[in-house]
């Protein structure tokens, strides 16, 4: 087999900065061992999240000169609406600046004390939405996603038999959701098979409960149902995607990450009344339903962007992107979630750094010394962004302590991984000498994007 090529060429460039270990050390100390904290410009490869960091088409930049600007009937929301109608089925479509604001507004309605939303895994932003309503975010993984180690082809899918039970047990009055996240992102950016997601609809519709899916990475869960599950390998990814939508209710959306955005995300759905009470709460808080909170400009970007996602020669890049430098890890010995994910990988911080308790925080840890080591910015999907606390305020860990490093998309050459990967395995070398942290202040929701920590002496 060939080379696998960047199915793109670079037209535009912008500069990345360089700092020395010394520098570094202080940077780090001074933001508290939060990289949330830290400069975007004392940062050299960033990988803190794949969110509004990709690389737009020139299409796109054309396409932003043609915004309308209108208040109301902007002819910009009208394609935006149609394409995203015509790519997922759903007749009503409500834009809005991101994700995080589409699941506000959707879980402000549905939630409430007393409800629980059932997930394959649910994210921090969609988690938190939830809880902020009163409600309870219940995740119910598969077995096969809570072994990073150990391959399977479809470990974001969610454990049916466990969803079955827990509806037995609750009954579905107190459900009045589930959301199938896609790819998983808090379980290492595993997919979710077709199969899983019928056999979920089943589920939901025997029981009356309506089924959304948190579109954030839908062609890449596409493109991993087209290499692995049989069935799919002869038909295009524009009608995978098709499919995997016809089984849901609706789905939430941010646009920053499959549609190659830097804003924007929406809710679409089949239900009348309660696309109507989410309009109101969008007027509300974000803007008038044509516009949502977003320029004209951007909803062009993004529904060029939701096209352009799924050609295969740029999924097949992309997947096989991330499988190069997990596959790099693999060979050197390093603990990483396997197989490799569709838009990050997943460093085990837990096997990384044992010696590590977890009320420590190895995770954290592990991104302050990648950031020391070698100027790479990650994130710690682990006790730090999902622990919470006994009444006593003992911890209660994460199932997983994992270091998720997020790869923009077209913004990085082959040349950037290979020194992310020599980066990683040299910090797995050392990794004896890199110590705990401890909590010195802490928000009550969403605590990892502005906790400050401390080495633990």
């Amino acid at each position: 087999m060939k080379t696998i090529i960047e199915p793109f060429r670079i037209k535009s460039v912008e500069p990345v900065y360089f700092t020395t270990e010394e520098e570094r050390k202080l940077i780090l100390e001074n933001a508290f061992y939060n990289p949330f904290l830290i400069h975007a410009d004392r940062v050299l490869i960033d990988l803190l999240t794949d969110s509004g960091t990709s690389a737009m088409s020139s299409n796109q930049w054309a396409g932003m000169m043609q915004g309308d600007e209108s208040y109301a009937g902007s002819t910009s929301f009208f394609r935006f609406e149609k394409t995203i109608q015509d790519l997922t089925g759903f007749p009503l479509v409500i834009p809005t600046h991101q994700g995080r604001a589409a699941e506000k507004i959707l879980f402000s309605i549905l939630g409430g004390k007393g409800k629980y939303f059932v997930s394959n895994t649910l994210f921090d932003t969609t988690r938190a939405n939830i809880e902020y309503s009163g409600a309870e975010g219940v995740d119910l993984v598969c077995e096969e996603g809570k072994h990073p180690s150990i391959p399977a082809p479809f470990k974001g899918n969610m454990d049916t038999e466990s969803l079955q039970k827990f509806i037995n047990e609750k009954g579905a009055a107190a459900i009045p959701l589930c959301v199938i996240t896609v790819t998983n992102n808090s379980g290492g950016g595993q997919p979710v098979s077709m199969q899983n997601i019928r056999e979920v609809k089943a589920i939901c519709k025997a029981h009356g409960i309506p089924l959304f899916i948190d579109a954030c990475r839908f062609a890449e869960n596409a493109y991993f149902i087209k290499q692995r599950e049989e069935s799919y390998a002869n038909t295009p990814v524009p009608e995978i995607v098709r499919e995997m939508f016809s089984y849901a209710d609706g789905c939430t959306m941010s646009a920053k990450k499959d549609a190659f955005a830097n804003i924007g995300g929406f809710l679409a759905m089949y239900d009348e009344t309660l696309a109507q009470q989410c309009r109101n709460m969008l007027i509300m808080t974000e803007g008038f339903p044509t516009y949502g909170g977003l320029a004209g400009r951007d909803l062009e970007a993004i529904a060029i962007g939701l096209t352009e996602v799924m050609e295969e020669h740029y999924l097949q890049y992309r997947i096989r992107s991330i499988e190069y430098l997990c596959n790099k890890l693999i060979a050197a010995g390093v603990p990483v979630m396997q197989p490799a994910g569709g838009h990050a990988i997943y460093l085990d911080a837990k096997a990384f750094l044992p010696h590590i308790p977890v009320d420590q925080y190895p995770g954290q840890a592990l991104v302050g010394a990648l950031y020391v080591h070698g100027g790479i910015r990650g994130v710690e999907i682990g006790s730090l962004m999902f622990g919470k606390y006994t009444p006593d305020k003992k911890l209660i860990p994460a199932q997983l302590e994992l270091v998720r490093l997020a790869i923009p998309r077209r913004v990085y050459t082959q040349s950037h991984i290979d020194y992310v990967a020599e980066v990683i395995i040299e910090v797995f070398q050392q990794k004896g000498t890199i110590k705990g942290l401890r909590i010195i202040e802490e928000a009550p929701m969403l605590r990892h994007f502005t906790a400050k920590l401390k080495p633990v002496i």
